[in-house]
C-alpha cells in the first residue's frame, strides 16, 4: 500500500488539501478518559450533544468499527490580513477568521469526498476489494483533534486546538474514515515548551490549567453555542466578538510557518472584515438570512446574533450607538431585550463618567 498512500496524498493535495496523514481508529485511547473529566466538570456548558454520544466521541472505533484506517487532512485558512486588527475599533464588530466568507464545513466536505471517491475507484484499479468510506468534517461525534494529533498532522496545544509546524493553527481539519489498510504514520509530540501566549491572551480566563478549556467561558462558545442570556460578567469580557473569538490561535507563535490559504472562498468578505455595528443591529430576519447566506453565522440565527452585536455596543462606550440600543428594548425575544437594556444601561454609565 506504499505506492496507494503516495498517490493519495499527492492526490488530496491536488484537491486543495495542505496536509495528509494517516491513523488508525484506535489510536486515541486516552480520549474516554478526558472526555469523561470535560464533561463531568460540565465543562461542556450547553453542548448536550457532546455527552449524548460521548460513547462514539470517546471511541473512533465504536463509530464505524468496520474502519481500518482514518485519513487526516489539513487545509489552511490562514487570513491575510492581522486577525486582531478590528478588536480596537469599537463601532465595528469582530467575526472569527473561519467566518467571514464561506462555510468551510461545506466545502471542507466536498473536498473529502472527492479525495474518497479517488481512493475507492484507485483501490479498484490495482486489484483490491472495494474499500468503504465515511467522511467527516466537526459534524459528526469524531475527536478530530486527538485523532489529527495520532496521525500526525500536529499536536494539541495548550488551548487544546490543533497545531502544526508545517500550518500553525489556522487549518481547518477533515477526515476520510475506510475499511482500506494504509500504512498509519507517526503521531506528533507536543512542542509548545513553557509557552503560554495563547493562555495569557484569552479575554475570559477560558482555560483553568494548560491544555484544559471550560467552554462556558470561552467567547467562541458564548457567541455560538450558548443559549440565552451571557453572564454579566463575561458580556463585558467579550469586546466587539460578535461571532467567535481568534485570540488564542491569533497568539501562537507557530503561526510564523502558516502558509496563506489558497481557497479565496476563506478569504475575508468586504462587508464581513470589519462590519459597522449600527448596520448589524438595523437586520431584520430576511436581511440577516440575505446577508449571511452560505455562511456559518446563519446557523445560529438572527437573534442569537443580535445578542451579541448589542454585547459589543455596550461594550463599545460610542454614545452615538445609543439609539442602536435602545430599539431593540422592547424587542420581543427577551434574551435580545435583555441585551438592548444592558448596553443602554452601560452606555448611559459611560456618559454619566464622563460629565
Amino acid at each position: 500500500m506504499t505506492d496507494l498512500k503516495s498517490q493519495l496524498i499527492a492526490q488530496a493535495t491536488a484537491e486543495g488539501f495542505d496536509l495528509t496523514r494517516i491513523c488508525r481508529p484506535g489510536d486515541v485511547p486516552q480520549v474516554p478518559a478526558r472526555l469523561a473529566e470535560f464533561l463531568a466538570a460540565q465543562r461542556h456548558g450547553q453542548m448536550h450533544w457532546m455527552e449524548d454520544r460521548s460513547h462514539w466521541r470517546g471511541n473512533p472505533a465504536a463509530l464505524w468499527p468496520e474502519a481500518r484506517s482514518v485519513i487526516m487532512l489539513g487545509e489552511s485558512y490562514t487570513p491575510k490580513e492581522n486577525p486582531m486588527q478590528t478588536l480596537s475599533q469599537v463601532d465595528v464588530g469582530t467575526i472569527s477568521v473561519y467566518a467571514r466568507n464561506r462555510d468551510y464545513h461545506d466545502l471542507v466536505k466536498k473536498r473529502l469526498k472527492r479525495v474518497a471517491r479517488w481512493l475507492i475507484a484507485k483501490a479498484e484499479q490495482s486489484g483490491v476489494e472495494t474499500p468503504q468510506v465515511k467522511v467527516f468534517v466537526d459534524t459528526a461525534p469524531v475527536p478530530e483533534k486527538p485523532l489529527g494529533q495520532a496521525a500526525g498532522l500536529g499536536w494539541q496545544g495548550k488551548h487544546t486546538n490543533l497545531v502544526s509546524r508545517d500550518l500553525g493553527s489556522w487549518f481547518f481539519i477533515g477526515s476520510v474514515f475506510t475499511t482500506l489498510e494504509i500504512d498509519p504514520d507517526k503521531g506528533e509530540t507536543d512542542h509548545c515548551g513553557s509557552c503560554r501566549a495563547c493562555l495569557d491572551v484569552c479575554p475570559t480566563d477560558a482555560f483553568p490549567a494548560p491544555y484544559q478549556l471550560d467552554a462556558r467561558r470561552c467567547i467562541s462558545y458564548l457567541t455560538i453555542e450558548h443559549k440565552g442570556p451571557v453572564d454579566p460578567e463575561l458580556r463585558a469580557k467579550m469586546g466587539n466578538r460578535i461571532y467567535g473569538c481568534d485570540d488564542c490561535l491569533a497568539a501562537c507563535p507557530w503561526n510564523k510557518f502558516a502558509i496563506e490559504a489558497r481557497e479565496a472562498r476563506y478569504h475575508a468578505r468586504d462587508d464581513l472584515l470589519a462590519p459597522p455595528l449600527a448596520e448589524l443591529a438595523q437586520l431584520d430576519d430576511a436581511a440577516f438570512r440575505a446577508k449571511f447566506s452560505g455562511s456559518p453565522i446563519k446557523r445560529i440565527g438572527r437573534d442569537r446574533f443580535l445578542r451579541n452585536v448589542l454585547y459589543a455596543v455596550g461594550n463599545s462606550g460610542d454614545l452615538s450607538l445609543l439609539p442602536v440600543a435602545q430599539q431593540h428594548c422592547q424587542a420581543n425575544d427577551p434574551t435580545v431585550s435583555d441585551a438592548a437594556c444592558w448596553a443602554v444601561e452601560r452606555l448611559q454609565n459611560d456618559a454619566n463618567r464622563l460629565e
